[in-house]
């Protein structure tokens, strides 16, 4: 049994999908108007987990993720200026121009992050047709107003507004402060339809029983969602600042316009913080994977990185932090290279009961809120373990990195080639006359070769970094 803190029940749950064994997800997707940040990506490492360990659990996942393309206002009191628009003028470009450029590089970064890709990706700028329909339903039964600058959602006239909110989230609204846009009746009111401004052309704008204009942000998450896996549908996920507003309108317009809770299990991710704050695309304060990568880190060790976390506490990042586990990741890879390089790996057999008493713990880890820090813990224990033969700590490994997402299955043995040999032997001799300064010249030019020497009492053990 798999067990999930529901946000939505403000407490850990058992698992039980809509049909047995097959799952629906909704994850929002980025806002493609810049770079996604190592913050956002986070969320998305958290959310790839939980579909790894769904499938490891059996299940058949559906997964859509939406891309946002239009209509996310640069500020959360429906006041600003649309961040593609935005955008667009930064870099001279259109709006089309910049949302197909940012959404490959969000691609490109999972890719890097070994983040298996939803089934589904969708575009707000596809389903404008649903979102004008959904906003009638609600005009319909009474739940819209109009303003100058949009049509908005009345909250006051659904009783259980508010759902996701616990304690936490009700105290952080009573001292939420948002400009009152003019006309807005209440401060939990929210923008299903913006009118374009007069006197301006916008790059993206619709026609509308309303007037011409673009849909809310909320509005568009509803209908992608749906239209996909219908109502209600098992999983929604996000980013812990979701609750406030973004995941709490897009279940109050499911309710009002279909009398259901749009999703069951509504889970969200904690913030990735650095020692000065969080990181704010707004201020400009942000780290990606190209910065982490310039800076000589892989990215599959910030996925390491983020394993080492829970995803429901904040991860303080730095660059300290990510030193140490890129080491703790080149680590398990080279004891995978002396596995996978040993003949005496074909030749061992595997004990059931030795494979069964760790697969038994690790599915105990995942299945508890998706713990991967236990996991990885786990993982450090066995490789440890004397009692374990090297065949049963590699099927145990791969068998890990269903979940870990960290290629370990692509590690090969490692061929060192002649001229590294020679260097080695060569440092090798020159230590032996204590030669350390001229030894340690050897040893650099080794690395320039993507090699690196660690001593043993056996004698240097030659190593390659790269997976």
């Amino acid at each position: 049994m798999i067990y999930l803190y529901n946000t939505l029940k403000h407490k850990k749950e058992a698992f039980r999908p809509l049909h047995d064994k097959k799952v629906g997800i909704y994850t929002c997707g980025p806002t493609v108007y810049w770079y996604a940040h190592i913050g956002n990506l986070r969320t998305y490492i958290f959310e790839d987990i939980l579909v790894r360990v769904l499938k490891y659990n059996g299940y058949k996942v559906n997964r859509v993720m939406n891309i946002t393309d239009v209509g996310h206002l640069t500020s959360n009191a429906d006041t600003g200026k649309d961040k593609l628009e935005e955008g667009a003028k930064r870099e001279k470009k259109t709006v089309w121009e910049i949302a197909d450029f940012y959404t490959k590089t969000f691609k490109k970064d999972l890719k890097r992050l070994n983040i298996i890709f939803p089934d589904k990706f969708i575009k707000a700028t596809d389903t404008i047709k649903d979102q004008i329909n959904l906003i009638k339903i609600l005009e319909k039964k009474g739940y819209t107003y109009k303003t100058n600058d949009g049509i908005y959602f009345d909250t006051s006239k659904l009783k259980h507004y508010g759902r996701l909110w616990g304690k936490k989230e009700i105290k952080m609204r009573a001292g939420f402060r948002v400009k009152m846009v003019k006309g807005k009746k209440h401060l939990t009111d929210f923008a299903l339809w913006k009118f374009s401004p007069k006197n301006v052309k916008r790059q993206m704008e619709w026609p509308s029983p309303w007037g011409i204009g673009f849909p809310g942000w909320h509005t568009e998450c509803v209908v992608m969602s749906i239209k996909e896996l219908g109502i209600p549908f098992d999983i929604h996920c996000g980013g812990i600042d979701h609750i406030l507003i973004h995941h709490t309108n897009e279940i109050a317009q499911a309710e009002a316009a279909y009398n259901k809770i749009m999703a069951r299990y509504w889970l969200h991710g904690e913030f990735l913080v650095l020692k000065k704050g969080k990181m704010s695309k707004s201020e400009g304060h942000i780290l990606t994977i190209d910065d982490l990568i310039a800076k000589g880190f892989t990215p599959l060790s910030y996925r390491y990185l983020c394993l080492t976390c829970h995803y429901r506490k904040q991860l303080v990042f730095s660059i300290k932090s990510l030193s140490a586990s890129q080491k703790s990741l080149n680590n398990i890879y080279d004891k995978v290279r002396e596995i996978v390089s040993s003949p005496l790996l074909s030749k061992l057999k595997v004990k059931k009961e030795n494979i069964k008493r760790y697969k038994e713990k690790f599915l105990s880890f995942i299945n508890d809120d998706l713990n991967t820090p236990r996991a990885l813990a786990l993982t450090q224990t066995l490789l440890n373990d004397k009692k374990l033969n090297i065949k049963e700590k590699y099927s145990l490994l791969l068998d890990f990195d269903k979940i870990f997402g960290l290629g370990i299955d692509k590690i090969e043995g490692v061929k060192i080639p002649d001229k590294v040999k020679k260097l080695v032997e060569q440092r090798e001799n020159l230590r032996k006359q204590h030669l350390w300064k001229e030894a340690d010249t050897i040893r650099k030019n080794i690395e320039k070769l993507g090699f690196s020497i660690k001593d043993t009492p056996k004698g240097p053990q030659i190593i390659k970094y790269q997976p």
